[in-house]
């Protein structure tokens, strides 16, 4: 199995199967650390925008799990190699994604298993935290910040554990908002912040950005209840091994 999307490499992993290659995670080389583990030495084909074929080819996979953005162009060229898979694009919904990998995996009862499992332990999150509190999630990048939508992998998970979006979040129809300025970071504020950023670039620009008398002034810098997450994970994982990863940060918080 080759996958061409980070979150069907999660897939895989989480049903028990090691593709021979991938491609690697947004803003990195490789794949993302969460995943390195269980994953192991694997062989890199490219990036999800940019797979390498002739890397595929060499690999010689029955099988080729690709991305929701897969266009028809590339839907033929991993056809031509092997059989290949590509979910819907709906990104609300990424349980649907994870099923569609594992029914070609043939790993449908351990996928059941593993989503069950993810609910299970939110529901349990939800009970022990208070209601009505309100959650932001914000990629920092070397330009700035941006809010992720409420609508998608993380925003849907945080929701299942009883935390809301700000309305910014909840009103966005694209995955994140464009790059806002420092003085539109109230548009961020919420009872509770976890930022998240890609590479060391971002991590710079936030801590300059936490010097700023806009950043000290949100709710959240006040009471103590901004987190730092991995971005990989927040920002751009998906899958059950991602959601159990967030799961334990939230829990953390």
């Amino acid at each position: 199995v080759v996958t061409l999307d980070e979150s069907a490499l999660d897939t895989a992993l989480a049903v028990g199967i090691t593709p021979v290659g991938t491609v690697s995670t947004r803003g990195s080389s490789g794949i993302s650390d969460y995943l390195k583990a269980q994953a192991g030495n694997l062989q890199i084909v490219g990036t999800t925008r940019a797979p390498n074929l002739e890397s595929i080819f060499k690999l010689k996979p029955d099988l080729i799990l690709a991305s929701a953005s897969t266009t028809r162009d590339l839907y033929t060229s991993y056809s031509a190699l092997a059989p290949t898979i590509v979910p819907k694009t709906d990104s609300s919904d990424w349980q649907a994604g994870t099923r569609t990998y594992a029914l070609a995996l043939g790993r449908e009862s351990q996928a059941e298993a593993a989503l069950a499992a993810v609910a299970a332990r939110a529901a349990g999150l939800k009970a022990r935290i208070p209601a009505g509190q309100s959650v932001s999630v914000v990629r920092w990048m070397p330009q700035g910040p941006m809010t992720m939508s409420s609508h998608i992998f993380v925003g849907s998970l945080l929701q299942q554990v009883g935390l809301q979006g700000t309305p910014l979040a909840q009103g966005l129809k694209k995955p994140h908002s464009d790059v806002l300025s420092l003085e539109n970071l109230g548009k961020i504020d919420a009872d509770w912040l976890f930022i998240a950023s890609l590479n060391a670039e971002g991590a710079k620009t936030l801590e300059e950005a936490r010097k700023q008398p806009a950043f000290e002034r949100l709710q959240a810098v006040q009471t103590g209840r901004t987190v730092t997450v991995d971005g990989q994970v927040w920002s751009s994982g998906s899958g059950p091994l991602a959601a159990n990863k967030v799961l334990d940060d939230v829990e953390q918080a």
